[in-house]
């Protein structure tokens, strides 16, 4: 109950779920129950640790376990660049301020350290002793230099000279030569040079009687896999290639054995509302300084012995907790590349998306929007039905505006050509373009330009606060008025992560949707005083709210002996208010199920607390990033969509969207099929249990039931 001592929390024996059965994970970590919340940077960790239990599934092929490999290893990176350096840095300027679990930034980088080094442990020693022999076992091998016939030594070696040798710099370190600076996430080799013999030119004799560090960065923009005989599918790598040739670059000098090392940044970029006046031209800026920023992490090979690991720790500014020894292959993200071999049989089925069976025939969507709205769900839907939408939008006379927000779009997007055609055919197009998405403002920024350039009015959204929503308004004449036509989606604008993400879409004509959607887009470029809305909710003006009040009118009708449910689906939750929200309506009697991805910070299945909450999540195929939320409401159901996972950031400091799905049979979809497959799931779905384990289900004496292949070939009413 609320004000209760978390120190008398009963965690009960098993986590309520909707399966009889689970299988245990390897090597679990328990929480202790100070708080009534999970850290959330630790919470983190265990959806990693989720993304590598995948990767170990042997029943997925074996590319495919690579795959989940490679984003446990990738996921890892941005975690690093982005949490750990923020921690890095509250620690530097003294913060003792707990989070709000009760960790001390110092108490949370320890332990991150404590859970990660058992799980890299486990990642790379599951790529060496399974992937890669079941790899070889099918005919893709990885073979060491050394071990090559000469004759294909030989041919490496020319490879080096012809391609190699013009573009590497050593660069080794003295007195007159200062440690060189090492980029973010760079592939390095470190080695040790000495004089061979004594160097006959007097002048320069002084400058060869030492040993000196030296260190050679691997050319990104050469392959790490490198053909010994590709279409045999047989590879050795860049680095052996290079150290098994690293005479060649220093001619009459001894060389050590050569190491890897890698090291990792900080990568986030805040900036101040007083800091730009032009937010493109200030955001280039600190992309440049990006590039420079303090370090947080430092990758060796294992074997690396410890004078050259310190040499390292103390010319790049770091410590030995700072230090990651890898017993194997280093950066596991660049074996990715034979996961475009042409080997169907080691990956899975690819499943074919179809068009909702209303845009068959050649009716222009338009009439068909009048009649009913239309829900996609992707990738089983093709994103063609946006595209095909925006295109022909731009192409219709009647059209007089298309507004859009742009989050993420993708390197040469058909929607971006559209806006452009759209321009030149003298429509007014407007496009909210998000400079500050994290990792993609090189490209927002290339895109921005390019839309300006065309005619495109180009705006940058709201400078402190992220433009994070997905809405598409179509303005057109019709009939002497004006028709406005929305699509509204939990997804980005981008047709290539829409093929590996679980998103839903919605294209509606409904007027007061599309009267919302106006007043949205008047914010967003002229900063309007827009406070009220008909369907939309929109943070950060009235989500966090509008939300809240529905959880406790789901407790008010409890309480009342009315029907109450709520199921919510998201990627993260971690908001304070929204989840003390969620307790209080577990403790009225709620019966509450949560589908959370990734971060959860709610302690579920806590007598007194959270006995009535259930939270599980989906690691599959395809990245699960739809949010949905269901309120039974006393029966007159209710389901929004949204962009919104319930973290502060999105709640407070970004311009999220949620509408309601108003039609009967829609609704249905999303609540009898759409969320109640998830929960169903018994082949990919983990259950959160109060002391912060994760457990897998198994399917028992049910049959199998994968929740993201049940929808494929699936119609939407």
């Amino acid at each position: 109950m609320p004000g209760q001592d978390p120190a008398n929390f009963q965690v009960p024996k098993r986590a309520r779920t909707t399966r009889p059965k689970t299988t245990p994970d390897a090597e679990p970590v328990v929480e202790t129950l100070e708080s009534r919340l999970f850290n959330r940077e630790l919470s983190w960790i265990e959806f990693n640790r989720r993304v590598l239990d995948e990767a170990m599934d042997g029943s997925l092929p074996v590319l495919e376990r690579l795959k989940f490999l490679a984003i446990f290893a990738s996921n890892l990176d941005e975690f690093f660049m982005i949490r750990v350096s923020g921690i890095k840095e509250q620690i530097h300027e003294g913060v003792l301020e707990p989070s709000p679990d009760g960790m001390t930034p110092a108490e949370q980088l320890r332990e991150i350290g404590r859970r990660l080094r058992p799980m890299l442990k486990k990642h790379v020693s599951y790529l060496h002793e399974t992937v890669l022999p079941e790899l070889a076992a099918a005919g893709i091998t990885i073979e060491p230099y050394r071990s090559l016939v000469l004759k294909e030594r030989k041919k490496l070696d020319k490879y080096f000279r012809d391609n190699l040798f013009p573009i590497l710099t050593p660069q080794s370190v003295d007195s007159s030569h200062p440690f060189p600076y090492i980029s973010n996430l760079s592939m390095n080799l470190g080695l040790f040079i000495e004089p061979n013999r004594q160097f006959t030119q007097r002048n320069l004799k002084h400058l060869f009687r030492q040993r000196r560090f030296t260190r050679i960065k691997l050319p990104p923009t050469v392959p790490r896999l490198i053909p010994i005989n590709e279409k045999k599918g047989r590879f050795t790598l860049l680095e052996d290639v290079i150290s098994a040739n690293a005479h060649e670059l220093f001619p009459n000098m001894k060389t050590s054995e050569a190491f890897l090392f890698r090291v990792t940044r900080d990568a986030d970029i805040e900036l101040l509302e007083d800091e730009a006046g032009d937010l493109m031209r200030t955001l280039e800026q600190e992309l440049l300084r990006r590039r420079f920023r303090f370090p947080v992490r430092l990758e060796v090979a294992a074997e690396m012995p410890e004078k050259m690991v310190k040499v390292l720790t103390d010319g790049i500014g770091l410590t030995e907790a700072d230090v990651y020894k890898i017993e194997g292959f280093v950066d596991i993200q660049d074996l990715m590349q034979l996961f475009s071999l042409d080997r169907p049989g080691l990956k899975e089925r690819p499943i074919h998306p179809v068009l909702p069976a209303e845009l068959h025939d050649k009716r222009k969507i338009f009439e068909v929007l009048k009649k009913q709205d239309i829900l996609l769900h992707h990738p089983y839907t093709s994103f063609t039905a946006v595209t095909d939408f925006i295109s022909e939008a731009a192409e219709d006379p009647d059209v007089q505006a298309i507004k859009i927000c742009l989050y993420r779009t993708g390197k040469d997007s058909p929607i971006v050509r559209s806006l452009i055609r759209a321009s030149q055919l003298g429509k007014q197009v407007t496009a909210v373009v998000e400079l500050k998405a994290r990792f993609d403002e090189e490209n927002n920024i290339e895109w921005a330009r390019r839309l300006e350039n065309e005619g495109v009015h180009v705006v940058y959204g709201i400078h402190t606060l992220k433009t994070h929503s997905k809405v598409l308004l179509v303005v057109r004449r019709e009939k002497e008025k004006l028709a406005r036509y929305v699509h509204v989606a939990t997804g980005n604008y981008n047709p290539v992560t829409s093929r590996l993400y679980t998103d839903i879409g919605l294209l509606t004509a409904d007027e007061e949707i599309g009267i919302d959607a106006t007043s949205l887009f008047n914010f967003l470029t002229g900063y309007s005083q827009q406070d009220e809305y008909h369907r939309m909710i929109v943070a950060p003006l009235n989500l966090r709210e509008r939300f809240a009040e529905m959880i406790r009118r789901e407790e008010e009708n409890k309480l009342e002996g009315k029907l109450a449910r709520m199921i919510i689906k998201v990627n993260s939750l971690t908001d304070e208010e929204l989840i003390e929200a969620l307790y209080s309506a577990s403790q009225a009697g709620v019966e509450i199920d949560l589908i959370v991805r990734g971060i959860c910070a709610l302690r579920p299945g806590v007598k007194g607390l959270s006995e009535n909450i259930r939270v599980r999540s989906i690691i599959g195929r395809f990245l699960e990033h739809s949010r949905v939320y269901y309120f039974a409401n006393g029966g007159d159901d209710v389901v929004y969509i949204g962009s919104a996972d319930w973290m502060q950031r999105n709640l407070d400091r970004r311009v999220e969207v949620a509408i309601p799905v108003l039609d009967g049979e829609l609704k249905a979809y999303l609540r009898d099929t759409f969320l109640n497959n998830y929960i169903r799931d018994n082949s990919k779905a983990r259950v959160l249990r109060a002391d912060g384990t994760y457990r897998r289900l198994v399917p028992g004496s049910s049959a199998p039931f994968d929740s993201q292949m049940s929808f494929v070939g699936q119609e939407i009413p």
